[in-house]
């Protein structure tokens, strides 16, 4: 997950945060089950205190963005289509357990591709 905070933007960095998790749900770029950093992870990731990320994933949570399953952390919520929601969290286990493999993203993009020409 990419996030870059412009420490001279007018948008305080909690808001920052919050903005680009949500564009990155709308892009796609991560779907339904992801599990997002830690919010000590993702505040030194980003040079930000722990409180600030804490702020941005509290009203991620608030708008339906993103669940908190407790101490397994914070996911992307679901999209409200259960059909794609199951998809989404299909394809977010495939690439865990391909990475539990010790294979590359590569890899499974090839296995993918081999599956649907074979379907």
């Amino acid at each position: 997950m990419r996030i870059v905070i412009d420490p001279d933007s007018a948008t305080p960095p909690y808001e920052q945060v919050k903005l680009r998790v949500l564009a990155l749900i709308r892009r796609g770029e991560l779907i339904a089950g992801t599990k997002l950093p830690t919010v000590r992870a993702l505040a030194e990731e980003l040079g930000l205190a722990p409180n600030t990320v804490a702020k941005s994933y509290k009203e991620l949570e608030a708008v339906g963005a993103i669940e908190t399953r407790g101490r397994a952390g914070s996911f992307v919520a679901s999209s409200g289509d259960p059909t794609l929601t199951a998809a989404q969290r299909a394809a977010t286990a495939y690439v865990a357990a391909i990475r539990d493999l010790g294979l590359g993203d590569d890899v499974a993009g090839e296995l993918v591709a081999a599956a649907i020409r074979g379907a």
